[in-house]
């Protein structure tokens, strides 16, 4: 295929030249006259391993040239990426200057074209963006976006010294498009690359990459603040975490990673606050896992006041637990949001088969009779109460009852989920709201 590389950076010369390997025409396109000269020689413009004599032989071969001219490159072929920069500016946001000028000469070259042609922003930008630029592309083409031409999203995922090997063994090909023609271009693209294609929201495909890099930060500075307790302790932090990464079932893998309501329990917090105490006794700073139980009681707040946002007098909560399947009430998030409704007068029941006031006993029934002293006169036995009482149904627990439960809920009851549960019409209910999804 014939691929117009707009941006003879870092991430603009690695994809030149790995799609050139994969059998592909390319043309590289930038200002800078010096990049252009280089790749016309047969020489990498950056420094980067095995990306020379990628360059070079792809030159050799005739599989690739650059030019600064932005019309010809998109006028001989049927794909331009962009992969220029965003920098900062000095008040912290990014400068998509780049981004939209190349749009404009983009836009220029597909007026000239009858053929359909696919747009690929592979540059790291915010939610948007791949709007914004169709929209250029439109008013300067005054072509139609979908019909004429598509804008992707597809974000990379190279290291600065391992990108080449990165490019060929992603974690998966990312594609943000709702167009089939422009996907069945891009699968032909990335056919030689062993990885899972996965297509999805574009703004998803526009986030991702933001949220990766975060996640990345928080190990690199949760790892440090280990290590610096562990120091402290005279224990070697590497044994130690070297240990905590082969646990695949809950430390390094998916679990915990799924959006929805606060921890609770007794050993998430107790522990954590054993940690902070560590820390605090030898004299050291750690903000990240200092501010981990912050973050916690901001997500409890914002559902306790969405809750009463919602302006309805009768509440129903299925689940009472921290946690389906247990009797535990020690932190369970819950309860504290249902204290504060019953204090503003708010009309409560609550339904959890695993919780009978006569059978609790030691630190949960104190806990509990703590937090809320009169709790035995907002329990019920049965669950179609909550169904008959309420005017919001609020699910705490994943139960497989509470999936039966809620295909009896009307159309004027709102279904408020805390743990996205599956039941049979939840896809055609207006009623259903999701803590962070719909």
């Amino acid at each position: 295929m014939k691929i117009s590389m707009f941006g003879l950076g870092y991430v603009g010369c690695v994809s030149l030249g790995c799609l050139a390997k994969n059998g592909h025409q390319l043309i590289g396109v930038d200002l800078n006259p010096s990049k252009v000269r280089c790749i016309n020689d047969g020489i990498s413009p950056i420094v980067e391993a095995e990306i020379d004599s990628i360059i070079a032989e792809q030159h050799l071969l005739g599989n690739i040239s650059a030019t600064s001219d932005a019309a010809t490159a998109v006028l001989n072929t049927d794909i331009s990426f962009v992969c220029v920069g965003t920098p900062p500016t000095s008040n912290g946001h990014l400068d998509f200057s780049a981004i939209y000028k190349v749009s404009e000469q983009i836009g220029k070259g597909i007026r000239e074209k009858d053929s359909f042609h696919v747009v690929v922003i592979r540059s790291t930008v915010l939610p948007g963006t791949n709007q914004k630029v169709a929209s250029i592309v439109e008013d300067v083409s005054g072509k139609r976006v979908e019909k004429d031409f598509a804008v992707v999203s597809n974000p990379e995922f190279l290291r600065e010294g391992s990108a080449v090997k990165d490019y060929y063994s992603p974690p998966y090909t990312l594609i943000g498009s709702d167009n089939f023609r422009a996907v069945e271009m891009m699968k032909t693209i990335y056919k030689e690359i062993d990885a899972r294609f996965i297509v999805t929201d574009i703004k998803i495909a526009e986030l991702i990459k933001y949220v990766n890099n975060a996640f990345h930060a928080l190990k690199v500075t949760f790892a440090n603040e280990v290590g610096g307790i562990c120091d402290a302790l005279e224990i070697d932090p590497r044994k130690l975490m070297d240990i905590f990464c082969q646990d695949t079932k809950l430390n390094i893998s998916p679990y915990y990673l799924k959006p929805g309501f606060s921890y609770g329990g007794s050993c998430l917090p107790k522990d954590l606050k054993a940690l902070r105490t560590i820390a605090h006794d030898q004299y050291l700073e750690c903000p990240v896992l200092e501010n981990i139980e912050l973050s916690n009681e901001l997500q409890k707040k914002r559902v306790c006041q969405r809750l009463i946002d919602f302006n309805k007098d009768r509440i129903g909560f299925l689940g009472l637990s921290f946690k389906g399947g247990t009797d535990d009430l020690r932190n369970s998030p819950i309860v504290d949001i249902i204290e504060i409704l019953i204090g503003k007068g708010f009309d409560i029941k609550i339904y959890d088969k695993n919780v009978r006031l006569s059978q609790l006993v030691g630190a949960n029934r104190e806990f509990l009779l703590k937090k809320i002293p009169y709790i035995s006169t907002f329990i019920v036995d049965d669950p179609m109460e909550i169904v008959e009482h309420s005017d919001v149904i609020t699910v705490v627990n994943n139960e497989a009852e509470f999936s039966d439960i809620l295909n009896h809920v009307n159309g004027h009851q709102i279904i408020y989920d805390l743990v996205n549960i599956s039941f049979q019409e939840r896809n055609e209910k207006q009623n259903y709201i999701g803590i962070v999804w719909k």
